[in-house]
């Protein structure tokens, strides 16, 4: 009786930590995110102009919060083909795929300095983007941190037609502490030029970390504005 009282402990106790196990290693990985994304591009002098977007973060297709990240920036173009930013952004994270009782957020400030270079080959548009990023980090359990960051983003796009274009994007993120890797983020998508200053993509990205990958579904809308007075018709 007591050799099949403790065997029956055993098992009990094993089927225990398995489940311990699998509710804690539950990131989200099998199941199909979605980014929701408005990215707007406001003119307000012949050099200048003020990026804002806002981007909803899902670890499932229509719910299961993950990520809120509104930013904002002062752009200043260079050039038609050359600009530089400097930006700032707030970002809210819930690490855990499911619900957590009395689970707080992650709540980083973000102070970020990008370029962008573009140029043309045929029908092909590149666009290469360098940023790097002050990271101030409040995390409930581990406290502030603060972080730096250096990303690399690449950008073709290929015109269908006048109103339909495709566009892939390969994106590098890089710690300037340990680890090194961040993530890397790899984009397609079919998008639609609605007019010459609204546009809207869907798409599909695969969002790879150290032993982990997501896929999510992608819909952005892009749109310019000129704030200033109108003088002439031209396009910027």
């Amino acid at each position: 009786m007591n050799n099949r009282m403790n065997r029956l402990l055993t098992l009990l106790a094993v089927v225990c930590i398995f489940n311990f196990n699998g509710i804690s290693q539950e990131t989200g990985e099998d199941d199909l995110g979605a980014w929701y994304m408005l990215f707007t591009t406001n003119k307000v002098s012949e050099k200048l102009s003020i990026h804002a977007e806002v981007q909803a973060r899902y670890y499932e297709t229509f719910g299961n919060f993950n990520q809120l990240l509104l930013r904002g920036g002062l752009n200043y173009h260079i050039s038609d083909n050359a600009m530089a930013t400097l930006g700032y952004g707030n970002i809210t994270t819930d690490t855990n795929f499911g619900d957590v009782d009395g689970e707080e957020n992650i709540a980083e400030n973000r102070i970020y300095q990008q370029f962008v270079l573009r140029n043309s080959v045929g029908k092909f548009k590149f666009s290469h983007r360098y940023r790097i990023e002050q990271r101030f980090i409040d995390h409930p359990i581990t406290g502030n941190d603060t972080q730096h960051r250096a990303r690399y983003f690449l950008r073709v796009t290929y015109p269908i037609n006048d109103d339909w274009f495709l566009t892939a994007y390969d994106e590098v993120f890089i710690n300037l502490q340990e680890p090194i890797f961040g993530q890397n983020r790899l984009y397609a998508a079919l998008g639609y030029n609605v007019s010459s200053n609204l546009a809207i993509q869907a798409g599909y990205l695969k969002n790879h970390f150290t032993g982990r990958n997501f896929d999510r579904l992608q819909l952005g809308v892009f749109l310019k504005t000129d704030l200033r007075k109108k003088t002439d018709s031209s396009d910027w």
